[in-house]
């Protein structure tokens, strides 16, 4: 499906199509194509997200037997392949609609709560990635909360190293962001000082020590950069 042929189609059902992860790989790249320039789209989406991931809210959490998770993860990631984080987000947090049916069925929405999942209309993403894109982290920042959300697509650090992420604004010196965890998605709070400098700025994850750089500056090779832009 072209971008000329979305516009004919509602676009509040069009959101909840791709919401619940109805549409095909075409539509759903079409669509995302959009939601780049057109902010009541994001609006549309943004409010079939927030409805969905809504449904739950009443039941109350369960520990299930560490064996479904893991067979609930082996049965959802096992054949994935990389795609953009968006799209990720829309079958994995947005489009709720299969996992909203598990939850309701058997009652075991902690199931769901044990990776963040990336703002809804959040204004800047930024990918760093390695020239041969064997490093790939897809990020997201949330101006309103000062939360920088990461997913991790490729690659990690090495044994006895760090991956460390630093923010440069400008000519101004890299300032350390924080060593990214082992865990592929996480949540990095962005100090005070740090978040009015997010516009135009540039993103970099270095190769450090374990705990992250001893000086405050960048010590080992630049593995990624990315462009912080406006979603």
């Amino acid at each position: 499906m072209s971008d000329q042929d979305q516009p004919d189609r509602d676009d509040r059902v069009l959101a909840g199509e791709y919401t619940l992860g109805l549409l095909s790989a075409d539509e759903a790249a079409a669509f995302e194509a959009r939601l780049n320039r057109e902010p009541d789209l994001r609006a549309l989406y943004a409010e079939w997200a927030e409805d969905l991931t809504t449904m739950t809210d009443d039941i109350p959490s369960e520990a299930p037997p560490a064996r479904i998770w893991r067979e609930i993860e082996g049965d959802l990631f096992e054949a994935e392949t990389r795609t953009p984080w968006f799209r990720r987000f829309v079958l994995w947090g947005g489009g709720l609609s299969a996992a909203a049916a598990l939850v309701l069925t058997i009652g075991l929405s902690g199931l769901f709560d044990r990776a963040p999942l990336p703002p809804v209309d959040a204004p800047y993403l930024a990918e760093l990635a390695a020239e041969d894109r064997s490093l790939v982290v897809q990020a997201i920042y949330d101006e309103a909360t000062g939360r920088l959300f990461v997913e991790r697509e490729a690659g990690g650090a090495t044994s006895g190293r760090d991956l460390e992420m630093w923010l440069i604004a400008g000519e101004n010196a890299p300032v350390s962001l924080g060593v990214l965890p082992d865990d592929e998605r996480a949540v990095i709070p962005v100090p005070d000082t740090l978040r009015e400098q997010f516009a135009g700025s540039t993103l970099a994850i270095s190769d450090e020590p374990e705990g992250g750089s001893p000086t405050g500056a960048p010590t080992g090779d630049v593995l990624a950069v990315g462009q912080v832009r406006d979603l």
